[in-house]
C-alpha cells in the first residue's frame, strides 16, 4: 500500500512544483485560475495521502525539483505565452493521468486508496479540458 501512496504523492508533489514554477510567468488570469485549482487539488490529495500514510510519504528529491524547474525555464525562455505554459502543464497532467491509471491496476489497493486515485485522475482530466482552451 505504501508504494502506491508514495507514487501518488510523487505525482502530486511534481504537479505542485511545476505549477509553482510556472505561475509567476502566467499573464492570463483565466489560466492562473485553472492552475490554482489544479494546484489545490494536488495539495488536497497530498493532505489525504499524509493522513493515510503511516509515517511520512516519500517526496521527490531535490534533483527532480531542480530538473523540473530547469526544464520549465528552458522551455519558456523564448516563449512564455499562455499557449506554451498550458502545453507544458498538459504534458505533466497527462503523465499524472497515466500514472494514476497504472496505480489503479494494482489489485492490492483498498477502496479508500482507489477512491483517492480516482479523485486524482478525475480532477486532472477535467482541468486538462480547461487547459486545452489556452493552446
Amino acid at each position: 500500500m505504501k508504494n502506491v501512496l508514495d507514487e501518488l504523492n510523487k505525482g502530486t508533489t511534481m504537479g505542485i512544483d511545476a505549477i509553482n514554477f510556472t505561475l509567476e510567468k502566467v499573464k492570463d488570469e483565466n489560466l492562473k485560475n485553472v492552475l490554482t485549482r489544479l494546484k489545490k487539488m494536488y495539495q488536497d490529495v497530498s493532505n489525504k495521502i499524509n493522513r493515510m500514510y503511516d509515517g511520512k510519504p516519500h517526496e521527490t528529491n531535490i534533483l527532480n525539483k531542480a530538473m523540473t524547474w530547469y526544464g520549465i525555464e528552458m522551455k519558456t525562455m523564448m516563449d512564455d505565452s499562455s499557449s506554451k505554459i498550458s502545453e507544458l502543464i498538459i504534458q505533466g497532467v497527462n503523465m499524472g493521468i497515466i500514472e494514476g491509471r497504472k496505480l489503479l491496476n494494482n489489485k492490492d489497493i483498498n477502496e479508500e486508496i482507489k477512491n483517492l486515485i480516482d479523485e486524482y485522475i478525475n480532477v486532472q482530466e477535467k482541468e486538462l479540458e480547461n487547459l486545452k482552451k489556452f493552446l
